[in-house]
């Protein structure tokens, strides 16, 4: 994968202008349950995307199975979304193996501990994130791809 990443706000003006770009991803696969069964709210998120890179929106626990499905002959051009670190370990457990997670964005809210500028974690979060790290994932703590690249837990 071009780049396995948890952005709470999924497809962005980030995404499209800094990390495509960066990684020369071609597809882009949102693992979202609400997104995938939401047509409009998908046809919305897909009017940022340029009509060169293809879109996918599939369930969190389906998306192993989408790509044994759809294999694709370079899988270095996909990049692959999520909005939670719950969400990335239910594909991890589901059979989506990844090495690599960047953790690019999560709102701060009310009993959040900011961890760097562009993540706040509860503490279910960073136990969620510490699971994925012992499982052998490196954690890539980074907002846009030429921010120092911060690896934790």
């Amino acid at each position: 994968m071009a780049l396995v990443r948890i952005d709470n706000r999924l497809i962005h003006g980030q995404i499209i202008e800094t990390w495509l770009p960066h990684t020369g991803a071609s597809r882009i696969i949102v693992a979202n349950d609400e997104l995938a069964g939401d047509v409009l709210q998908q046809e919305i998120m897909s009017l940022a995307i340029p009509q060169s890179v293809t879109t996918l929106f599939v369930n969190v626990e389906g998306l192993a199975h989408e790509l044994d499905k759809s294999p694709v002959s370079n899988p270095e051009s996909i990049l692959i979304l999520f909005s939670n670190c719950s969400d990335a370990k239910r594909a991890f457990d589901s059979g989506f193996g990844f090495e690599n997670l960047n953790i690019g964005n999560v709102h701060y809210s009310p009993g959040k501990k900011q961890i760097s500028p562009s993540v706040a974690l509860s503490d279910e979060e960073e136990g969620c994130l510490r699971q994925l790290s012992r499982m052998g994932v490196v954690l890539d703590f980074r907002c846009v791809p030429n921010d120092p690249v911060q690896v934790r837990f």
